[in-house]
């Protein structure tokens, strides 16, 4: 006893494992993916320092790899709690990765004769994997994961593994821990863009969204962080971001601010015009929030560097023979436009984590009506929810960005292990 759960390994996530092993406490780290790192591996570069992202976040991976007090089980998720503050017992199922992990190495040299290829989820389907693979170079754990769903089982990897790791079958395995505390530290899912279909994402080709320009711009995503438009493959000499898709949005049951989406517009607009300095760069925006420390100055910096903020939504977005359409009205003039960018990039907002409303249920804590998890009080105590001993961090309470992520993580990580010393001391 004495331990402490963390559920969901993404910097949050990470965040609080560390600080918790730090103590001394054992951490057992549990994600339902086949890696570590969340959404924030997926990002090029952070906001206002243009930082990379995974030159921030690998680290702290590695770390977590690494400390003696820490055990990661990916592929992993809870099946169900009981118990209570001190005394949790929690039961996790480990979905069947088809690798032997005490002996894979992550060579890919499994990668790299398997003939299938799929969409990549963590390329946000703009990028293609293999039917065995690793989710991205720098994965942690570093070793490959098979896709039996995609998988011909024609046994190429079979014969290219040296240390034979690759397994024909494989099965579930139930492992059950106790602690004395959980953190909940989830996560968010990204708005499905398709339920404004006036955007007409997917259906139009040169419509993309945030987290798929942030694919692309990624110098080790699928375009090698080239900008491309999706129906040419050529570079785009115009591109228009529309803010607040899927937030601040009544009728959708999405009444928040994603808090991220000015900021990650920002930055990706600044990125894309610092490389390609004649590239014709627009913001469509309701409100520009640009509230942390060095924020307004980068939203200055973006505008010094020509790229235009123009207030007003756009109605739909439609194809013409040159590529896209759409009418917007400039509400600080009243003034009528007709736009024709060759790229469209949709901001989406932030959601809870898809797997929460089941978690939440397993877990006996309540919801908010936006889904996110409801905690004692929404400004004095942002961690504690309304079950003593589980504590939530990151964007499973709310939207919030990188370094409100990570402080929400180290004070879920203090309470937690609050509970487990005074029940080591007991």
């Amino acid at each position: 006893m004495g331990n402490v759960v963390v559920v969901g390994a993404g910097i949050a996530g990470i965040q609080a494992a560390l600080d918790i092993a730090a103590h001394g406490i054992p951490v057992h780290l549990i994600e339902r993916e086949p890696t570590i790192g969340g959404h924030m591996a997926m990002l090029d570069k952070t906001f206002p320092t243009n930082d990379c992202s995974m030159c921030i976040l690998s680290p702290k991976m590695v770390d977590v790899a690494r400390h003696p007090d820490i055990t990661i089980h990916t592929c992993s998720e809870v099946e169900k709690i009981a118990g209570g503050i001190g005394h949790f017992r929690v039961t996790i199922k480990k979905h069947p990765r088809y690798i032997d992990e005490s002996t894979c190495t992550g060579c890919g040299d499994c990668i790299l004769v398997c003939p299938v290829e799929v969409y990549n989820h963590f390329d946000a389907g703009i990028g293609v994997r293999k039917a065995i693979y690793k989710p991205h170079s720098q994965a942690v754990p570093d070793i490959v994961i098979k896709d039996p769903d995609h998988c011909i089982e024609c046994g190429l990897c079979y014969d290219v593994c040296g240390p034979g790791s690759v397994k024909r079958e494989d099965s579930e395995q139930e492992l059950v821990l106790d602690a004395a505390s959980i953190v909940l530290s989830t996560g968010y899912s990204v708005f499905d863009a398709q339920k404004k279909p006036q955007f007409g994402h997917l259906s139009l080709p040169d419509v993309v969204t945030s987290l798929e320009l942030e694919r692309m711009i990624n110098a080790s995503g699928p375009t090698g962080g080239k900008i491309r438009r999706m129906s040419t493959g050529k570079t785009p000499e115009s591109i228009v971001f529309i803010q607040c898709v899927g937030s601040r949005d009544m009728p959708l049951g999405r009444p928040y601010c994603s808090c991220v989406c000015c900021m990650q517009a920002i930055k990706n607009a600044i990125l894309i015009k610092e490389k390609n300095p004649a590239m014709d760069v627009t913001i469509c925006y309701m409100d520009i929030r640009s509230y942390g420390k060095g924020y307004e100055e980068y939203y200055e910096r973006a505008k010094a560097l020509g790229i235009r903020f123009l207030r007003g939504m756009p109605s739909d977005i439609l194809a013409d023979k040159n590529g896209l359409i759409l009418q917007v009205e400039n509400s600080e003039t009243s003034e009528i436009l007709m736009m024709h960018p060759e790229l469209v990039v949709l901001s989406v907002g932030m959601g809870p984590a898809e797997s929460l409303p089941d978690l939440a249920r397993r877990f006996g804590i309540a919801l908010e009506e936006t889904g996110f998890v409801r905690t004692m009080h929404d400004a004095l105590d942002t961690t504690s929810t309304l079950r003593p001993g589980i504590y939530v961090a990151g964007t499973a309470v709310a939207p919030k960005d990188i370094p409100d992520s990570v402080a929400s993580g180290e004070s879920a990580a203090m309470r937690a292990f609050r509970d487990a010393f005074r029940l080591r001391s007991a």
